[in-house]
């Protein structure tokens, strides 16, 4: 999705969002009445008619994006006859729908808010939270950059087009470009959120759809800057840059001391888990589970 830095439109949107689910699936169960129950078998699904042994996952984009399909495809090497269902919509979409009994996985990068607490609360669900492991954003500049650390913020300035030439943050008289990915990755509001204040990105502005994409970009012009997975930066042509003196590894990330950071969750409600769900968990915390979280440029729970 923690954490003490997401703040803006993001929290606004998910606790309205928890609101209309809670208060429209609070009130299917109130109502009673014949001609809604039609409408709440459909809006609400119960979890027993959901296609028993499928694993059904909802929640956060930074889980389900990239990571959550690589851990998938490698659990049905050994369980082919595992089905899931994974559709990332945002942690407070996850958190809601668990609690709505409409997943058996709430995928997220961020504690609970008060509001998904007190709704859990009143709904008779006890949450269930396996920590999995940690994303991180390392802000990437050329190799040949002879800038090397950034206040968090310079960063917030330049991604924002305050700061548009690197004379200013004590690199050469150059114009900065901008290398991010696309509005549809989480990435692209994450980033946002954790580095610019939720304020709009700077213009213009280069989008890729992989993170590859941009350190390649970085790494062919020596104006650009990007960000990348922390574990994904070693690349040729390009350089981490450190934020307030505090470089983006795993140590920095699991320690909290790197700012562009959140922890990954996987919840589960207690007394709900079901036998496949268990394993396929128990899977992503196994050390194979965890050298595909590395692998994909994660950070793996200590």
């Amino acid at each position: 999705m923690k954490l003490a830095f997401w703040t803006g439109g993001f929290r606004v949107n998910e606790m309205k969002l928890l609101r209309c689910v809670g208060l429209v699936f609070l009130a299917v169960l109130m109502a009673g009445c014949p001609e809604n129950k039609q409408e709440a078998n459909t809006a609400l699904e119960k979890p027993q008619q959901r296609k028993e042994g499928k694993i059904v996952i909802r929640g956060s984009n930074t889980f389900g994006e990239e990571l959550g399909p690589q851990l998938i495809a490698e659990y049905k090497k050994d369980h082919s006859a595992a089905d899931f269902d994974l559709a990332p919509k945002a942690t407070g979409y996850g958190i809601a729908a668990l609690i709505a009994g409409q997943c058996d996985i709430a995928g997220a990068s961020r504690l609970p808010l008060a509001d998904e607490k007190e709704l859990a609360r009143v709904r008779g669900v006890e949450l269930i939270d396996y920590v999995i492991g940690a994303y991180g954003v390392a802000v990437v500049v050329n190799a040949n950059n002879p800038v090397g650390n950034l206040t968090t913020n310079q960063i917030r300035d330049i991604f924002t087009g305050v700061i548009q030439n690197w004379k200013d943050v004590g690199g050469p008289d150059a114009p900065i470009h901008l290398y991010v990915r696309d509005p549809v990755s989480g990435t692209y509001l994450g980033f946002r959120e954790l580095a610019m204040e939720n304020k709009p990105y700077g213009h213009p502005q280069m989008l890729f759809t992989t993170y590859a994409a941009i350190l390649q970009a970085v790494g062919e012009d020596p104006s650009g800057i990007g960000y990348s997975n922390v574990g994904l930066v070693k690349s040729s042509g390009v350089k981490p840059v450190s934020v307030g003196g505090v470089e983006p590894s795993a140590d920095t990330v699991n320690k909290h001391k790197y700012p562009y950071a959140r922890t990954l969750h996987l919840y589960t409600t207690k007394g709900q888990e079901a036998r496949a769900t268990r394993d396929f968990i128990q899977f992503v915390e196994s050390g194979r589970g965890q050298e595909i979280m590395q692998q994909a440029g994660f950070v793996p729970h200590p």
